[in-house]
């Protein structure tokens, strides 16, 4: 994106504030095409021909830095690059790159089967999310063009996710593409070996592509030369290799690409990245199932802080996964916008009116820490939940956006006092600096809980039947 400015797109907007976009004004829909929470076709005056040359406008500088492929169809299909920024504390990081975890077109059916449906149903429960793998990666080792279309028809009747399609024989490419060409899979790969035949393919069945090159001059020969004959769905590999001075080239590559795609604006190499972790287990026969994740896991992390909009998997242990699937969600959450759950008031367990009223913040991981605390522990008991605009407790309490005047009206607009009899509410022991100011301003006697949610069982059996 080429403009920081609201103004800067308000200028080329029709500027009538006819709110058929839902917003009020002009200017504000301009802040919020800036930020993506609205898109430019939304505007049904722009879209008259009279427009035209502002719409052209608008469009080119809102196009992000980094071009936005899309793989799959439907409500499964998944946003690769799309990125304005080199850090995401300058804007935020947009699409969060999909993780596809692959199978072989020599394993038993058994296999493909299960692998296939451990992606499609992994889901993990973090910060009120749902955390879940994206894509399968369908490799070619028999190189048997046959024996590659057997295991693509497997694949597509076993899963909606969208796929990518391993082979630098094009051949193979084929006749996988004959299978599935309407899914839309990213086609994996072209080099400078085989990229006229591949770029025959990607003519014929218009799907994305993947250019294969550790030599950065020759990647971007590729990139420029398959652009050229109109083809610019492209994703660019630039090589990932697991130990020693590869390990550092393939950190120094992804890197190269993204600076000169938004630092110098170099439009060759402005096109998503794909790392491949999966390549320090497939080379490391020798070794354990814990070394190769432990292996696969250095390279994720490397290529999801460095610049990595999709990645291949081969691992799915669990200590493989988990480390990855965590960093991503963190590292592609807005800055700008903490996590957050919704305010009020809410049941833990079955509470009566003799239950500890608990109070925290609106922040998501404290709220679902709490959360967790309080039920595993079989606390029944209620917990007011103070917005803070997403901020945990003790940075709340020194920012002030925790405050008595907002616990006050916490517990007026949820009726927190109708629900208990003893009158006393709980405060973190990080806000214990607030318990006499909040006794005095909502007439409830106040007790510090432990500054640690962990420990609220054994606070309740030091404090809560005597303290109350």
């Amino acid at each position: 994106m080429k403009v920081q400015s609201p103004l800067e797109v308000y200028n080329y907007l029709p500027g009538t504030n006819c709110k058929e976009c839902g917003e009020e004004t002009c200017m504000a829909f301009a802040s919020k095409l800036i930020d993506r929470s609205k898109t430019l076709d939304m505007c049904k005056e722009i879209l008259d021909e009279a427009y035209k040359e502002e719409y052209e406008k608008l469009e080119d500088m809102l196009s992000p830095e980094i071009k936005e492929i899309i793989i799959g169809v439907g409500d499964k299909a998944v946003k690769v690059g799309g990125e304005d920024v080199l850090y995401r504390h300058q804007l935020t990081f947009y699409n969060q790159p999909p993780f596809a975890y692959d199978v072989t077109d020599v394993m038993s059916e058994k296999e493909i089967t299960e692998r296939v449906n451990f992606v499609n149903n992994y889901k993990k429960f973090y910060v009120g999310n749902f955390l879940r793998l994206d894509m399968i990666a369908i490799r070619s080792v028999s190189d048997d063009p046959e024996k590659f279309k057997e295991c693509v028809k497997k694949v597509k009747d076993l899963t909606e996710l969208p796929i990518i399609l391993m082979s630098f024989n094009p051949d193979v490419l084929d006749a996988g593409l004959e299978i599935i060409k309407d899914r839309r899979p990213l086609v994996y790969a072209a080099n400078e070996d085989n990229w006229q035949k591949v770029a025959e393919l990607i003519d014929k069945y218009k799907v994305p592509v993947v250019l294969f090159s550790p030599d950065l001059d020759k990647l971007s020969s590729l990139a420029k030369t398959f652009v050229e004959m109109g083809m610019d769905e492209l994703v660019l590999d630039p090589g990932t290799y697991p130990s020693g001075k590869q390990l550092m080239g393939t950190f120094e590559r992804f890197i190269k690409l993204r600076r000169s795609a938004i630092k110098d604006g170099n439009k060759d190499v402005a096109f998503p990245l794909i790392g491949i972790p999966a390549i320090s287990s497939l080379i490391s026969k020798d070794k354990d199932e814990f070394e190769q994740a432990v292996s696969e896991s250095i390279l994720t992390i490397l290529e999801i802080l460095k610049y990595g909009d999709l990645l291949v998997f081969h691992n799915i242990a669990p200590y493989a996964i988990l480390p990855a699937i965590h960093l991503r969600f963190n590292i592609y959450t807005d800055p700008r916008s903490p996590v957050q759950v919704d305010a009020g008031l809410f049941k833990m367990g079955n509470p009566d009116e003799n239950s500890p009223l608990f109070l925290t913040t609106n922040f998501a991981l404290t709220y679902f820490t709490v959360k967790s605390d309080l039920e595993s522990n079989n606390i029944d008991s209620y917990l007011l939940v103070v917005n803070t605009d997403g901020i945990g407790v003790e940075a709340s309490v020194a920012g002030g956006q925790l405050n008595t005047g907002k616990i006050k009206d916490a517990i007026e607009t949820t009726k927190a006092k109708e629900v208990i009899k003893h009158n006393t509410l709980v405060l973190p022991g990080l806000a214990a600096r607030l318990s006499g100011a909040t006794e005095d301003e909502t007439g409830m006697k106040v007790l510090v809980g432990p500054t640690d949610s962990g420990r609220i069982a054994k606070w309740m059996e030091d404090h809560w039947e005597s303290d109350k």
